[in-house]
């Protein structure tokens, strides 16, 4: 895909959505931490749900902490995986409080020190909590980026990096959530909305699919 096809398809995402949110629920960077951590392998809804009764209980690290693994997984255990992020976010914030007086640190490599978080985690947090560029290769991301030849790449660490040189700077900070919802909303995994897309003209995917197909 070319850069002009690029810019155009930025254009559009941004003249639909000028101001893209994240649909996990949150209101401190601690919050989103949480959330982004338990949504690993599990729907922003299901987080939402669960987050919903924890927070208004337990916000902070020190909170959360006196919670225990075993008082946070009566909040959680509707989310999959919940057994080991109950683990790893206990874990995470005694660091938390220990190393950083219970606040979350706006850097990468502090971020990814933490028990149960990943560079993509580390991303999200970033971008969204501290206004960051940075870009975070979900599933969705991943399958946008390559259906559509806007950023190709093997894996998420090529399509990362693809990304971020292929993207101007303008559209930077808010093209992981365009990308997301676009991802979730239209171009589905198996059946993509292709007669309701707003770059179907733009997108070099080969095998569109419309209503009547």
């Amino acid at each position: 895909m070319n850069k002009d096809k690029r810019q155009r398809i930025l254009e559009i995402l941004r003249e639909n959505n000028p101001h893209p949110e994240t649909e996990l629920n949150f209101s401190s960077p601690f919050e989103l931490l949480v959330a982004v951590t338990l949504s690993a392998q599990a729907t922003d809804v299901s987080v939402n749900k669960a987050t919903d009764k924890l927070f208004p209980v337990a916000n902070t690290p020190e909170a959360i902490y006196a919670l225990g693994v075993d008082g946070l997984k009566t909040f959680i255990k509707t989310i999959g995986l919940y057994n080991n992020k109950a683990i790893n976010v206990i874990k995470a914030c005694g660091i938390l409080v220990e190393k950083y007086q219970g606040q979350v640190p706006e850097d990468r490599e502090a971020l990814e020190s933490l028990p149960g978080v990943g560079r993509k985690t580390a991303n999200v947090v970033l971008n969204t909590a501290f206004g960051w560029p940075t870009i975070a290769i979900d599933t969705h991301i991943f399958r946008v980026a390559n259906r559509t030849k806007f950023a190709m790449g093997k894996n998420v660490d090529q399509v990362e990096q693809k990304m971020l040189k292929v993207v101007p700077a303008e559209f930077m900070v808010d093209v992981h959530h365009w990308f997301i919802l676009h991802g979730r909303y239209t171009c589905i995994a198996r059946k993509p909305r292709c007669g309701s897309c707003l770059i179907e003209d733009l997108c070099e995917f080969k095998e569109k699919i419309y209503p009547e197909d």
